[in-house]
This record gives C-alpha cells, sequence and structure tokens, in this order.
C-alpha cells in the first residue's frame, strides 16, 4: 500500500495515478475522509483519556460530596471515552480497508492505456522464415506429441481441461530448464529457494493478490489456505514483520515452486496445448532493496531475463507495459514476449515487476540505516515459466523432420543430447 502522509500532501498525484490505471479515482477521496476521521477521532480520544486520568487523581484527592460529584462525572467521561475508542477503531479499520484497494502509484514514464497501449522498447534475435526453409512450421502441441513429450488428452482426463502430462524428453527438458535457470541465477548471486506452494491470507494479501487478481485465485476454505500463482507470494512474505539491516541489501532469492492459477476470463483462449494452463512450475527471481535502489534493480532482473531468453537461442521483445495493465503491486512492469512462428506473434514469457514500497508496507518489512527504520522496496521476476519456454523452444527449434534442435545452454542438462528427435510419425 501507499504511505499515507504522500496521499495527504500530494493527492493529486494518487488520483492521476488511479485514473491512468483505470481505477476509481473517487476512492482518493474517500481513503482522504477516512484518514481525516481517523485522526481525528484519534485526537478526541486521546484528550478524552489525559481528561479522565487527571479526574482520577482529583478523585483519589477528594472526599464527601465533591468526591461523589467526580464520580458520576468519570462515569460519564468513561462512557465518552469508550465512544471514542470505538469510533477511533471503526475509522482506523476504515482507512485501511480503502487503503488496501489502492493500486500502487505507477512511475511517470509508464506509458497510459490497456493491454494493446504497450510500448516496445527493443527486439532480440532473428525470426525464421520457415517459407525460404522450405516446410510449414508445426505447433507445439503437434510436434510435442510427435517427440512422445506432451500429453493433454490425458491430461484432460486425470483433471479437467488446462491440464498436462509431461512425458519422457518432455519431462527431461522441463528438468534441463529449470537446472539451467537454478545455475544462472546462483551465478548471479541468488540463493536458490523451495518455496511453500500453500500460503495463508496475510501472505497473499500481503502481496496484493487478493485484489484485482483475486478471482484467479485457488483457495482451499476448509484450511483458509491460498495455493500461489507465483512464488513470488511466498518469497514476499519470507521476511514479513522483520526489519532489515541495511547492510544485508540487496537479498535476491531465486524461487521455484508450481503455480496455479484458474484463468478466469480466458475462456476459449489459448485453449490448444500447454501455453495457457491451470498448473506449471516456475523459476522466479525475488530483491529486497532500499527503496531509492529499486529502478537499479528493476534494469538488472530485465538483463537477467535478457540473459536467459538469449541463452535459449529464442527472438523475442521487451515491452513496457501500459499503466492499465500493471496489476495492483507495481509501479512499472516489462514483460519479455518470445516470438511463436505458428502464432505468427509475440506471446509473454517473462515480466519483471518494480513493487517500490507498495508490498512492504502491507507486509511489515522494514530496513534499518542510518536514516532510522522505514520500508524497503521489493521487485519481481521471472526467469523461467516452464510450459511456456517449452512452446517457444519447441516451435523456434524445431527442424522438417519433426525433431527439435536443442540450445548449446540445455545440453548439459540432457546429457549431452543435442537433437529431441520423434519418437512416432
Amino acid at each position: 500500500m501507499i504511505d499515507l502522509r504522500l496521499l495527504r500532501e500530494d493527492p493529486d498525484r494518487v488520483r492521476a495515478s488511479q485514473r491512468a490505471r483505470g481505477e476509481d479515482v473517487a476512492l482518493v477521496d474517500s481513503l482522504l475522509s477516512a484518514d481525516e476521521r481517523r485522526r481525528s477521532s484519534g485526537v478526541r480520544y486521546d484528550e478524552l483519556r489525559n481528561e479522565q486520568k487527571s479526574l482520577g487523581k482529583l478523585i483519589g484527592k477528594a472526599s464527601g460530596e465533591e468526591k461523589a460529584e467526580l464520580l458520576k462525572k468519570a462515569g460519564t467521561l468513561a462512557a465518552e471515552v469508550k465512544a471514542a475508542d470505538a469510533e477511533r477503531d471503526e475509522a482506523a479499520a476504515e482507512t485501511q480497508r480503502l487503503l488496501l484497494q489502492l493500486g500502487n502509484l505507477v512511475h511517470p514514464e509508464v506509458p497510459v492505456g490497456g493491454e494493446e497501449d504497450f510500448v516496445t522498447r527493443e527486439t532480440h534475435g532473428t525470426i525464421r522464415d520457415f517459407a525460404a526453409e522450405g516446410f510449414e512450421p508445426r505447433d507445439h502441441l503437434e510436434l510435442g506429441q510427435l517427440l512422445g513429450a506432451i500429453d493433454v488428452e490425458r491430461g484432460a482426463k486425470v483433471s479437467g481441461s488446462r491440464f498436462y502430462f509431461l512425458t519422457g524428453v518432455g519431462a527431461l527438458l522441463e528438468l534441463a530448464l529449470v537446472n539451467a535457470a537454478m545455475a544462472q541465477a546462483t551465478a548471479a548471486g541468488f540463493t536458490p529457494m523451495l518455496t511453500p506452494a500453500l500460503v495463508r491470507p496475510q501472505s497473499m494479501a500481503g502481496t496484493g493478490f487478493l485484489g484485482q487478481a483475486a478471482q484467479d485465485v485457488y483457495h482451499l476454505q476448509d484450511d483458509d489456505l491460498y495455493l500461489v500463482g507465483t512464488s513470488e507470494v511466498a518469497l514476499a512474505a519470507y521476511h514479513m514483520d522483520e526489519i532489515l539491516d541495511a547492510d544485508r541489501l540487496p537479498l535476491r532469492y531465486a524461487g521455484f515452486s508450481p503455480c496455479f492459477r484458474r484463468e478466469a476470463g480466458s475462456h476459449g483462449k489459448d485453449t490448444r496445448g500447454i501455453f495457457r494452463v491451470h498448473q506449471f512450475d516456475k523459476v522466479e527471481m525475488f530483491s529486497y532493496v532500499a527503496p531509492e535502489d529499486s529502478q537499479a534493480e528493476h534494469q538488472r532482473l530485465l538483463e537477467w531475463e535478457r540473459q536467459w531468453l538469449t541463452s535459449l537461442e529464442l527472438p523475442f521483445r521487451v515491452i513496457d507495459v501500459a499503466t492499465g495493465d500493471l496489476g495492483s503491486s507495481a509501479a512499472r512492469k516489462y514483460d519479455c514476449e518470445a516470438w511463436i512462428p505458428t502464432q505468427g506473434k509475440y506471446r509473454e514469457l517473462t515480466s519483471t515487476s518494480d513493487c517500490t514500497e507498495f508490498q512492504s508496507r502491507r507486509l511489515q518489512i522494514r530496513m534499518r540505516d542510518e536514516k532510522g527504520t522505514r520500508p524497503l522496496a521489493t521487485l519481481n521476476g521471472t526467469l523461467c515459466a516452464v510450459p511456456r519456454t517449452i512452446v517457444a523452444i519447441l516451435e523456434n527449434h524445431q527442424q522438417a523432420d519433426g525433431s527439435v534442435r536443442v540450445p548449446e545452454v540445455l545440453r548439459p542438462y540432457l546429457g549431452g543430447r543435442e537433437v529431441l528427435e520423434p519418437v512416432a510419425k
């Protein structure tokens, strides 16, 4: 959540951010009003409590009719204190409720608009001309079936639509991707982490996933636990309610976990194959830094994503995501989108977000330096979302006979294998 002092000092900036996101601007004024009630009721409560304490001292010294009169006044004052306390608590709860609905302040350089209003920052790699090579590219599902790597029919039989099995070289390819991604992250100084897939409500809410994204979250009602859609949730909550010494920063973690998403609102989209599924594995980068270092860290995370996709020899572009597609926690977000030949377009493979102090305020994570104790900044970046990366590898590195060339970075993790060969025609 944002700093209430900033809201009070510059409400127009917050209104502009809400407007750019396409969110409710009136929420700002409702929050300002609730905050004023919270502060005034707090002052009123303190005044009454001080009066009550002073009266108590007088009662101790009084006797006779004077004491009886003071005791009567004390009874009336006690009721007023109780009412003021209740009003203060109610105003504080309302302020907190509204504050949690407010998205992070967008960075001033973020393009304004919806999903299609992104700005392309750069492109990398060369898109293959399959026509010039003399064959029509197969899509990832056909290739996966030829290789004995992907089984969506039995995935649907066992679990329903948007589930799948990775079999044979498909399973080995996932393990190779995860190990290669973790090797890159470890070499860059990240601490490898295997994280819980189930988290408590405060962890999910603290990272901002029970706001706009709530419809995509699986909830186990009997246990009041949530299945994570990304290990970002567990990595952000890892230091919940802690104060970190500044000399420990930056802290960088690379988390591996299964991820679960309802994909609400995606009916009819990407139904073929494994591009958009309910369960997948992912390697996620997560950083804790001083707020003044967050923009530089954001560029580092983006560079590690570029390094990863380049090592996989994939053509991709980097886009600056528009305000209406940021998600509530992000002040700025870059997506790396790989070219998918059979779709004839770029599709998101990785994403990195600068969440500034938004998550740390909600999770009560602070840093201690010469300036005192203050919230720090959190950032996240996908390194490898496995199914989509498999889609891009199969389609971009396919050969005319249905085999798939293995990028060099993955070969040590596949026993030196240079090509994935079809097992069925």
